[in-house]
């Protein structure tokens, strides 16, 4: 028989094979005067919490599964201290909220052991957090806070004195990962309030009306290379030019319209750890490289 630890009166701890299980009341951080807190994943544990840790011999880093009777999922976190009141736990108030957790709710706590990340899927509420200049350093950075991802959390990025919220929709290898010294694939899904994922508007009735068995000639031409007129150069041509002249061409503006993407299709996919480091020597390289010019090769003509 087990007893709920709240407020320092009788409590149990259910060790069973080595595990920390214990369920407390819990308090957000705002009304514990500890602001930080908002800003990662970490609760705030009693003292008596870590002297049970100790005794089971629980491997670090420290993290637990958090779960309570009014939401049918749970949620992972790290520990920050072991310094809040017999019986209660402090917790940010993003993470009461993916809980459905109202100050002093019954919450139970159970040690975990939790895989490595090795992919995680993020979909920002606001489309403006993709457009944050140096967006994978700004990740790198508020990330550090974070211990672990759970699929279906919302969590909150704080930056330039603005709170962003972000769901995390995948996580690989496992539905609750460890986000500690590993590497980690980021990508990103359309942003909640992004107007390019909205439907297609239905054609109008004008349209509708129209023959669906159009014939192919109707639709826009193919682009077709090299088909492009080109300009003979003049009799004081150069030597071994054989009186053909470059052809003028396009080229250039074809180029840059063919990369052109959105400033959002920019950060499809982030790369944190060491590995990231190997990126940015891969992309320094490939910046060093002479870019490819179209039509700027020899001509040769056919002699009579």
């Amino acid at each position: 028989m087990s007893f709920f630890g709240f407020g320092g009166r009788r409590s149990a701890y259910h060790g069973g094979g080595g595990r920390f299980e214990q369920t407390y009341r819990c308090y957000p951080a705002s009304s514990a005067a500890r602001p930080h807190l908002e800003a990662g994943d970490k609760v705030i544990l009693p003292a008596s919490a870590l002297h049970r840790l100790a005794s089971l011999h629980i491997e670090y880093p420290m993290q637990f599964e958090l779960r309570s009777s009014s939401a049918p999922r749970a949620s992972h976190c790290g520990v920050l201290e072991f310094v809040a009141d017999e019986g209660t736990v402090v917790m940010p108030g993003w993470m009461m909220e993916n809980l459905r957790l109202q100050a002093g709710d019954a919450v139970r706590v159970r040690s975990a052991a939790l895989p490595k990340g090795t992919y995680v899927k993020l979909r920002p509420h606001a489309a403006a957090f993709l457009d944050v200049s140096n967006l994978k350093a700004v990740l790198e950075k508020t990330l550090r806070a974070f211990s672990c991802f759970t699929t279906g959390d919302t969590i909150v990025v704080a930056y330039n004195n603005r709170s962003y919220l972000i769901d995390i929709v995948e996580t690989r290898p496992a539905t609750a990962v460890s986000i500690i010294d590993t590497d980690c694939e980021v990508d990103f899904a359309p942003p909640l309030d992004d107007k390019e994922t909205e439907k297609p508007q239905q054609p109008s009735p004008a349209e509708a009306g129209e023959d669906n068995n159009a014939e192919v000639k109707d639709e826009p031409p193919e682009f077709k290379p090299f088909t492009g007129s080109g300009i003979a150069a003049r009799s004081g041509a150069p030597s071994g030019s054989n009186g053909r002249g470059k052809q003028q061409t396009s080229a250039a503006p074809v180029a840059s319209g063919a990369s052109c993407s959105s400033a959002r299709q920019k950060t499809g996919k982030l790369v944190f750890g060491s590995s990231a480091s190997n990126t940015n020597k891969e992309a320094q390289k490939a910046k060093d490289e002479p870019k490819f010019q179209a039509f700027t090769g020899k001509s040769y003509s056919l002699k009579k």
